[in-house]
């Protein structure tokens, strides 16, 4: 009894520095790095306009979708960041707290969920303290590239993998005690209030639950809580199938949907166009929307198993990314393929539930023309950690039972051990030293000084004319400057649509946003502060300040005129 007392408060040990770690990676200079990006300041200044006026940046009150950039993004973590704006300001850490905690609280429901799949794993004893396979989980989502990148800032797609891991995790709860069904049905539908590809993954995976578990399911002791919840679900979705009927719920498909993209079409054209009679059955049959657009969608699905996004250079866009680094690390190849194929040997409820989430998890994201997307199939980490830590897993299991001798056990541990640990210092290392270097456009560096600048002498001009070179600079001077919402409101205009379905504000106040086109601008605003690129300002102006991000790159030069 004394020894089992001692392996719990061993184990509670082990969790609690894995929760420590995630902590630790999430929160270390939150507020300062890396900078602020446009959607986060978008996000921070419509709750502080809610705080001031009970309304979004656009007058809209109290909104499900807020419509900011005309992309209409979904609205529970401007709620959830409202009370930080309140206590902390309008500021970084209130953007980034709701982000950074549910990162830590997903490392926590991670190895709740496993260890509600695995609940008879074997132990193992590393350095006298007590691993199973939920503690690996744990610990490798802890130190997960991608999970890091995106609990570290305003990143909705962090919360709704938080709530995804949880429904899935309460469901399998309620399986034995149907209570739990209530949560998960919340838990879901949270998630589809908080992220566009949640509203495709989601469904997808809950889909799954009820195929794979429809024997425990539809027990006639559960027809009252599924009929119940059933209630339930509509009930909660109701305010969102609401809002989807609106500009919402085309807006970011006409934008980035597969659909918006051409190429597929135009293939069609040529293809048909290379048959004798291009309007026969045979070229219609053959090459058509469905034919093209199905297997663009295929593509783009696979394109996020491939090993230079998975292992080598993650996402093209670079906001998304680290240096030299993939989505997850090297190593975890040899533990995914150890795992997968467990997984697939044993093919139980418990795999099948695993391997259709990590097959459903992509669909978001290859249903748009973007792919591969770290970003949209973020909850495709868990059933990847998942299945790494069953690999791990069973590698320590085979190795236990090879080596009979303790101190070349303790040898091959401590060989795991340093390829882990050197692979997880080698990220940090590209993440703090190079990322900002190597990507100084993968956020608005710079903007927060040279607002402070321009916040110090704006009395002395009649106008600002700032370079619109960067995403969207009109929501980070207002945030920054903690513009007024209430004059916002009633001052400015968002423009039409791009080409990829957003919009800008092009002015308010004394501010206006434009490519600076110099010989054009100087003669015809006098008393003006002109604001641009190294490229868009003559070397031969009186330039009055050159302003440069944390990352010690240069950003703006500004002109007296």
């Amino acid at each position: 009894m004394k020894e089992i007392f001692k392996r719990q408060i061993n184990k509670k040990t082990v969790l609690i520095l894995i929760i420590l770690l995630a902590a630790f990676l999430r929160f270390w200079h939150l507020g300062s790095y890396p900078a602020l990006n446009a959607d986060e300041a978008a996000i921070g200044y419509n709750a502080y306009s809610l705080i001031q006026t009970g309304k979004d940046e656009h007058d809209n009150p109290w909104p499900i979708h807020f419509q900011s950039f005309n992309d209409y993004k979904p609205g529970l973590y401007f709620y959830l960041v409202l009370p930080f704006v309140k206590i902390l300001g309008l500021n970084e850490w209130a953007v980034r707290i709701p982000g950074a905690s549910f990162g830590v609280l997903t490392v926590i429901v991670i190895y709740l969920l496993v260890k509600e799949l695995f609940k008879n794993s074997k132990e193992f004893s590393i350095f006298n303290f007590q691993f199973s396979i939920a503690e690996i989980a744990a610990l490798f989502l802890a130190i997960s590239p991608w999970h890091i990148h995106f609990s570290r800032g305003g990143w909705e797609v962090n919360v709704a993998t938080f709530f995804i891991t949880a429904g899935v995790w309460l469901f399998l709860k309620a399986l034995n005690n149907p209570k739990y069904l209530g949560f998960s049905v919340l838990s879901f539908a949270l998630s589809l209030y908080t992220y566009h590809a949640a509203r495709v993954v989601a469904p997808l995976l809950t889909l799954g639950l009820v195929i794979i578990y429809r024997g425990k399911l539809f027990k006639k002791r559960n027809f009252k809580f599924l009929i119940l919840n059933s209630l339930f679900l509509i009930l909660l979705l109701a305010p969102l199938a609401k809002g989807l009927m609106g500009p919402a719920g085309f807006s970011r498909a006409a934008g980035v949907g597969l659909f918006a993209d051409p190429g597929p079409l135009n293939r069609i054209n040529e293809q048909r166009g290379e048959h004798a009679n291009y309007l026969g059955f045979g070229a219609k049959a053959l090459h058509n929307k469905a034919v093209n657009y199905g297997l663009a969608f295929g593509k783009n699905w696979a394109q996020h198993f491939w090993g230079e996004f998975l292992f080598l250079s993650g996402d093209d866009i670079q906001r998304n990314k680290v240096p030299e680094t993939g989505q997850m690390y090297w190593f975890d190849l040899m533990w995914l393929v150890i795992g997968a194929w467990w997984l697939v040997r044993r093919f139980d409820k418990k795999a099948a539930l695993v391997l259709w989430w990590l097959a459903a998890s992509p669909v978001a994201a290859a249903l748009t023309f973007q792919s591969p997307h770290a970003l949209r199939a973020q909850n495709m980490v868990i059933p990847l950690v998942i299945i790494a830590a069953a690999g791990l897993s069973k590698v320590f299991s085979w190795l236990s039972s090879k080596t009979s001798s303790k101190k070349t056990l303790a040898a091959y541990y401590m060989l795991l051990a340093t390829l882990i640990a050197w692979q997880f210092a080698r990220y940090e290392h590209m993440y703090w030293v190079h990322m900002a270097k190597e990507y100084p456009f993968s956020s608005q560096y710079g903007v927060k000084e040279l607002v402070n600048y321009v916040k110090d002498n704006e009395s002395k001009y009649d106008k600002i004319i700032v370079t619109n070179r960067y995403d969207q600079p009109y929501i980070l001077f207002l945030f920054y400057l903690k513009y007024p919402p209430e004059k916002f409101q009633t001052e400015h205009e968002l423009t039409a649509r791009d080409v990829y379905g957003f919009s800008t504000v092009e002015n308010f106040d004394k501010y206006y946003f434009q490519s600076i086109i110099f010989d054009e601008i100087r003669p015809n605003n006098p008393n003006s502060l002109i604001i641009g690129t190294d490229e868009e300002i003559p070397d031969e102006t009186n330039i009055i300040k050159r302003i440069y991000g944390t990352n010690g790159y240069l950003y703006f030069e500004i002109v007296g005129n």
